[in-house]
Formats: structure tokens, C-alpha cells, sequence
């Protein structure tokens, strides 16, 4: 749509000028009307108009707004007073031009549907214009220059019910913009699908890097979870069996977050199962020979914290490595609680990088917990952190039941707590230990 009519315009309230991206639209071009429900019908109907609002002032008097099917301004039927100088204005020619992309298309529509028009769409093309330098002496003006059109296109008048009239126009400049920027909407809804659709295949080929199979122990209970911030990430845990009745426990966290977390996430874990195998007699091997892969095969700025444990199912010993990550939780049966803090540093950013292996040993009503940030730094609607604190209360409070369902618990109590849109990735595990 373009002029407007000489009573003029409602503007929206414009936002503050500092604020960005600011703008000011047209809202609303008034039309002054007989019967305003004739006319939403005209309009809706015939020209396939929407309703945009049907209010009452507080004067008492209807505002009827109608909108074309792909444009942003409004107009307003209004119905004035019969004694009114509005009232003399209905059923005269308005400024307000409608810019179709096809106006014969258009027309031929609007025709079947009982639009009256004024005349059929006609071509129109400004004269082209020259530009004229005086020639010498008294010879005539030299006419240089390309000749360029000012504007071409096609058009025609069309009237409502109360034979107000409308131009409608195309011009060839702005139909070759609408199908470019018709192009661009189409090119960008295209890389919008394909890039969900790829991140798709990326959620679903992450999962299937999750532990797929669950050694049985005699004497320990375990589950674990990621909940993923997006619809794919950084956290990482796995359960790898060791053989000779052994069992890796592994629960990582990876720098950065979506595809580039989630691609870090999987060479971390591809280096882990491809070398666990000396894991049993050499656990301190296992992890320099990762932290040299994750350290050649990765950026300078990528890292990962990482707990590894193994744990002897006949011995119910537990040796473990502590790179950078937060502290394990093992809450005893006599409820006193030990926290396994770091033996090393982060796995990835040194070449040379040394670690210590911690060990206890597991007791029958033993608990366990290996978890990363997603869990204890989830915050309330006040800025509190779900914290340490409340894991291990938790721990405590739901000790009595299974790993898997003691998962399930701690993390709806995380949730309650924190009931916002989730913004880092949460990971656990829980292992108890039971006799044999």
C-alpha cells in the first residue's frame, strides 16, 4: 500500500530512538464508508482482505481495520456522521495504491469475485529521458548518454462498494525486488531446513555415542543421563567395560556448546573406548595417551574436564582420576559424606601432563555421584545456584532407592528448583553399592 488519504494516519507508538533496530510503520489509512459490515464483507470476501481489529472507542464510534494478505499497513472503515465533511469524501478517488506483484493476475481474480474495475490493466512507460549538451557555435544540442526509462509498469482503478477508488499498480523495479527478495525468503527458509535437519542427524548419531549396554556388576547398582541445553552438547559420560570384572566409569565435560561441544564431545569419547583396553593395568598410561590425542587433534582454546573411575566389581575397589572436574560425592552408609576432589589437570591443554590416581574402596549402602556444572549451577528465579549442598541433602533423602530411580529423583529435584529455559547441559551418575 502506499499514499494515504488526506485525513491521515494512526501511527503505532514508535519505541525509543536509542533503542536499536527502532522503526516507525504506517498503521492504519482511514476509509470512510456507508455500512461498514457491507464493507468488511466486500473486503474480506472480494478482495481477500483480513480482519485486523473491530473496536469501539470510548466516543462510541466502530473501528473496523482490514489488511491485504501479505502487506503490513491497515485500513480503517470508517462509517462518519451524514452531516460530516468525511461523509462527502465517500465514493471519491483515494490516494492509497495497492502494489501487486501481478496485476493481471490480480485483476482477473478481483473480476471473478465482482470487483468493478475502471478500466483493464494498462501498460504505462514514461518517456526516456536524454541528457542534452549545447553543441558548437550554433550547431543543435548533442543528445548523450544512455537512455534510461523512469519507471515502468502496469495499472488500473478498481472501487469498493461505495465506489471509493484504488490504484493498482506494479512497476517493473519493484516486481524484479519482489521476486528477489521472494528468492532470498525461499534460499533462507531452505538453509534454516536443512540446518535443522542437520542438526537432527547430529542429535540422533550423539545418542548413539551414550552408553548403548550396561555391564552387570554383582555389587554395584549404576544408571546415568544427559540432558541436553540443546539438541546437541558437551557433556559426556559412558560405562566401558574393562573385562576382568571391571567397569569404566566416565563422565566428561567439554568446552563450548552445540555442534562444536558436541564434535569435541565425540573425539574425546572415540579416543577413551579406543584405548580403554590398557585402562585395567595402566589407568595413568590411558589417560596421558588421551590427553595426547584430545591435545594434537583439537584446537589451542579446547579442553575438557573428565572423572574417570574403575571400579574391581570382586574387590569393590574404586581407583580414580580427577582431570579439572568437580568432585565426586560418595556418601557412605554411616552417612558421612567424602568428596573425591582433582588428581589432574584438564585433559587438552597441555602437551605435557601428568596425574595421580585416587582409590577407596565401596561398601554395601555406599553412594555415589559423578555429575558436571549442568546439575549444581542451575539457578532459581533469585539467582541461587542449586549447589552442593542440595545434591548431597538429596542424596541422602533418597538413598534408600534404586540408582536409576535415586537419577530420576535428584534430577526432577533440579528441575523444581530451576524451572526456567535450561541453559547448560546436565549430566549424572549415580552408583550404589550392594552386596553381593
Amino acid at each position: 500500500m502506499a499514499t494515504p488519504s488526506s485525513s491521515g494516519l494512526a501511527d503505532q507508538p514508535a519505541p525509543p530512538l536509542d533503542r536499536e533496530n527502532s522503526h516507525l510503520r504506517v498503521h492504519a489509512v482511514n476509509v470512510f464508508v456507508r455500512d461498514q459490515d457491507r464493507s468488511l464483507q466486500f473486503y474480506v470476501e472480494q478482495l481477500g482482505f483480513s480482519l485486523a481489529f473491530d473496536v469501539r472507542l470510548q466516543s462510541g464510534q466502530r473501528w473496523v481495520g482490514v489488511a491485504p494478505p501479505h502487506g503490513t499497513a491497515v485500513l480503517t472503515l470508517i462509517a462518519p456522521d451524514p452531516e460530516s465533511d468525511e461523509y462527502k469524501l465517500i465514493g471519491q478517488p483515494t490516494q492509497v495504491a495497492f502494489v501487486a506483484e501481478d496485476v493481471v493476475a490480480t485483476y482477473a481474480q478481483w473480476r471473478r469475485r465482482g470487483v468493478r474495475f475502471r478500466h483493464v490493466p494498462k501498460l504505462r512507460r514514461v518517456k526516456y529521458e536524454q541528457r542534452a549538451l549545447d553543441g558548437p557555435g550554433n550547431a543543435p544540442p548533442l543528445l548523450l548518454g544512455k537512455q534510461t526509462p523512469i519507471w515502468g509498469g502496469v495499472f488500473t482503478r478498481f472501487e469498493d462498494i461505495d465506489r471509493n477508488s484504488f490504484a493498482l499498480v506494479s512497476f517493473d523495479e519493484m516486481t524484479q525486488a519482489v521476486e528477489a527478495q521472494r528468492h532470498a525468503e525461499a534460499e533462507k527458509l531452505e538453509a534454516e531446513r536443512r540446518a535443522g535437519q542437520e542438526l537432527e542427524i547430529a542429535r540422533q548419531v550423539q545418542a548413539r555415542l551414550f552408553p548403548q549396554s550396561f555391564p552387570s556388576l554383582k555389587t554395584l547398582d549404576y544408571a546415568g543421563v544427559c540432558i541436553q541445553a540443546r539438541q546437541v552438547g558437551g557433556d559426556y559420560y559412558d560405562f566401558l567395560n574393562l573385562g576382568q570384572g571391571r567397569l569404566g566409569l566416565v563422565l566428561g565435560d567439554i568446552s563450548g556448546k552445540g555442534i562444536a561441544g558436541a564434535l569435541l564431545m565425540a573425539n574425546l569419547q572415540a579416543n577413551l573406548r579406543s584405548l580403554c583396553a590398557i585402562a585395567v593395568d595402566e589407568p595413568q598410561r590411558l589417560l596421558q595417551s588421551v590427553n595426547q590425542l584430545f591435545y594434537d587433534n583439537t584446537p589451542d582454546n579446547a579442553y575438557a574436564t573428565l572423572f574417570f573411575a574403575e571400579y574391581h566389581d570382586q574387590a569393590q575397589r574404586l581407583r580414580y582420576a580427577n582431570c579439572g572436574h568437580l568432585s565426586a560425592l560418595l556418601l557412605r552408609g554411616n552417612d558421612t559424606l567424602e568428596r573425591l576432589d582433582s588428581t589432574a589437570t584438564v585433559l587438552g591443554l597441555f602437551k605435557e601432563w601428568e596425574c595421580s590416581i585416587g582409590e577407596c574402596h565401596l561398601f554395601s549402602g555406599d553412594t555415589i555421584a559423578f555429575y558436571t556444572d549442568g546439575i549444581t549451577e542451575s539457578p532459581n528465579t533469585r539467582g541461587e545456584e542449586f549447589g552442593e549442598q542440595r545434591l548431597s541433602e538429596g542424596l541422602r533423602r533418597h538413598r534408600a532407592l534404586s540408582s536409576q530411580d535415586l537419577l530420576a529423583a535428584i534430577v526432577d529435584e533440579v528441575r523444581r528448583f530451576s524451572p526456567a529455559e535450561q541453559y547448560d547441559d546436565m549430566t549424572l551418575i549415580i552408583a550404589k553399592c550392594r552386596a553381593c
